[in-house]
């Protein structure tokens, strides 16, 4: 269910991270080598960035499979940025359509994208208010999840400390919830029933669906856990 990644260091251009790898985003979205439910991540795709000196992230999202995208290489091209999410989809059956419904959702100065799936999201909806329902962008899981995150953020959560918590009330009612967070200076992400790896090198840190290449340093995250990535380093938890 869907393939991300998300880069944070030293300004590095859009193609660099998702048109460029050998086994890049546009790659996986048909031919993924780690996804373990779904096998065409062709529902979309979207990526968002971070310009100096606006603490609001651009977005680019379609509802077109990203190997189609006419416009993407010429974006890519000449966009760089220090921090960067990117995402393909492979929607849920019964899932809304459309580029609403294409991840990196935003909010504020957050981005998130959820790899994954809550089958039973109608319990997830009972405990939110309907004017929090009616106020999202599409009828998706992922937006669900978001929502979640969201009221966690409101409230001063941390980014790893939301992501806890949305996974402890959403973890029951799937088995796979993989989420990643950002803001213009930290990656906050979970490895929770689907793969997840990481790679720390001299131009910064990307945490990625699967590895985009086959240089040396990726590591594979351990399920049911946590990662978070600052300037400072990287740190990995088990989740609660």
């Amino acid at each position: 269910m869907c393939r991300h990644l998300a880069h944070l260091g030293r300004p590095r251009l859009l193609r660099e991270l998702v048109l460029d790898p050998p086994h890049s985003l546009v790659k996986q979205s048909y031919l993924p080598k780690r996804q373990k439910s779904g096998h065409v991540n062709a529902d979309g795709f979207g990526i968002g960035w971070y310009a100096d000196g606006d603490p609001i992230p651009a977005r680019y999202r379609r509802d077109t499979p990203i190997w189609a995208d006419q416009s993407l290489p010429e974006l890519a091209r000449v966009v760089r940025s220090s921090t960067v999410v990117a995402a393909v989809r492979c929607a849920s059956a019964g899932m809304a359509q459309g580029e609403v419904a294409c991840a990196p959702f935003r909010h504020g100065q957050y981005l998130f994208s959820l790899n994954g799936a809550v089958y039973r999201w109608r319990e997830l909806a009972a405990g939110l208010a309907a004017e929090d329902l009616l106020r999202l962008d599409a009828p998706v899981d992922a937006l669900l999840i978001w929502l979640l995150a969201v009221r966690q953020l409101d409230v001063g959560a941390a980014l790893p400390a939301a992501l806890a918590e949305v996974t402890a009330q959403a973890g029951p009612l799937t088995d796979r919830l993989n989420l990643l967070l950002v803001s213009g200076t930290q990656i906050a992400a979970t490895a929770y029933g689907e793969a997840l790896s990481w790679r720390e090198t001299d131009d910064g840190v990307v945490v990625a669906s699967e590895p985009y290449d086959d240089e040396p340093g990726w590591h594979d995250m351990p399920d049911r856990h946590l990662l978070h990535a600052t300037p400072d380093g990287v740190r990995i938890e088990r989740l609660p």
